[in-house]
């Protein structure tokens, strides 16, 4: 295999060339945002960078770049930032134009190649459903809970959650939230699920059970699946199917406490079912509003909900989500809508690569030769064709700290 080939540019500027020209300049305009020497495109790459090099600190960053500064002006000239314009930059500046700015990148992606996140849906995912199947999560990012009063969680802590609705035909977000960890899950099911259409599929955790809401999705011919919550107190009407393997029951029953038979006059189907999780079976009860699906399928839709933890470790173990580069709610904000943006650019490179090993060998390959002048797509075929499996030599003396002497 031929080693990659030497490209005019580096590795980061060919990265960033995925985002349109013309889009931050016109987004900074729109939020009104101003600047002098530090643009809001130098700002975008800085954060971009942050993330492809997993920058610990605003020193980290800045340093780094200063010291590349002339490969840096390469990258539609953009500048290398201070300690402080970078962190001023952040704190001050309308996080609002990272959020947009996440979707028109995704929007333009999509459109260069409508056939973008196809190749890879998640491996759990029922093959006979042939609908649109999103899952609804939320993660929560642990902050520094002395700094940042606008995120406190508890007593002690703070945190940012991060919300959001996966394709799971994709493995792509569909719809995403940003904000405290201080309101309940249920409150923000209405925004995550506002634009599913009739005959989509959705399946969420029994946190964001919100009667009302689930009966606004009935309404609205969208097809739920989630979990019963313990407290969960109704009336059984009639059995729907016997149970059969390991399905214990399958009902349909109505709520009997006034407040939830109001917010969901219907009938519910209830299925109770003993699922594998870590290998012991434990049982499970679900409810939904779809009464022609086998009990089995209510299960494994339920199951394929898993993906969605899947993308959230992805995405927290090979971007920068861990330490921040500010304490303010507008900084980390910026954050976590960069890591997301350089997760889709990521991805898309995997896409046109047609990228085979796991991402996080992706990142790793990009990260190690980022300020390089080679062919990404090149980088990726010679690396792609490695192993992915790792040998290791183990000798009982490598079990012990070097110089320990043991006893008899």
């Amino acid at each position: 295999m031929k080693k990659p080939t030497k490209h005019k540019f580096n590795i980061l500027k060919q990265v960033c060339e995925l985002i349109p020209r013309n889009l931050v300049p016109k987004l900074s305009t729109k939020h009104n945002i101003r600047t002098r020497s530090f643009s809001s495109w130098s700002h975008v790459v800085s954060l971009v960078h942050c993330q492809l090099s997993h920058s610990l600190s605003l020193n980290d960053v800045s340093d780094c770049l200063r010291n590349h500064e002339g490969s840096l002006q390469t990258i539609r000239g953009a500048t290398a930032p201070s300690r402080n314009g970078l962190s001023h930059a952040s704190r001050t500046r309308n996080a609002d134009m990272a959020e947009e700015l996440f979707w028109e990148v995704f929007s333009h992606l999509q459109n260069v190649s409508p056939g973008f996140g196809f190749g890879r849906n998640y491996k759990g995912l029922p093959r006979r459903f042939k609908r649109t199947i999103h899952a609804v999560d939320s993660t929560t990012i642990k902050l520094v809970a002395n700094c940042l009063g606008w995120a406190k969680h508890r007593r002690r802590k703070a945190a940012a959650k991060c919300h959001l609705r996966l394709n799971l035909q994709t493995f792509l977000p569909s719809f995403a939230l940003v904000k405290s960890a201080g309101t309940h899950d249920s409150t923000e099911a209405k925004e995550l699920c506002a634009d599913i259409k009739a005959g989509e599929i959705v399946v969420f955790d029994r946190a964001y059970v919100d009667y009302e809401h689930l009966y606004h999705l009935n309404g609205r011919e969208v097809f739920w699946v989630s979990r019963a919550k313990k407290n969960m107190s109704y009336d059984i009407v009639g059995q729907h199917t016997p149970p059969k393997g390991n399905i214990i029951r399958d009902q349909k029953v109505n709520l009997n406490l006034e407040k939830a038979q109001n917010d969901y006059p219907e009938e519910l189907r209830l299925v109770e079912a003993e699922v594998e999780v870590d290998g012991k079976w434990t049982l499970m009860t679900f409810i939904t509003n779809n009464f022609e699906w086998a009990p089995s399928s209510i299960a494994e839709l339920y199951k394929a909900r898993w993906a969605i933890e899947v993308f959230f470790k992805e995405i927290k173990q090979n971007l920068q989500l861990a330490d921040f580069l500010g304490h303010n709610e507008n900084a980390v904000r910026w954050q976590i809508w960069t890591a997301l943006l350089t997760y889709i650019i990521l991805r898309f490179i995997a896409y046109q690569s047609k990228w085979k090993p796991t991402f996080r060998r992706m990142v790793t390959v990009i990260r190690g030769v980022l300020w390089s002048r080679l062919d990404l797509f090149s980088v990726l075929k010679f690396c792609g064709t490695a192993s992915e499996k790792m040998r290791m030599i183990a000798q009982p003396e490598h079990a012990f700290l070097p110089g320990l002497k043991l006893s008899g």
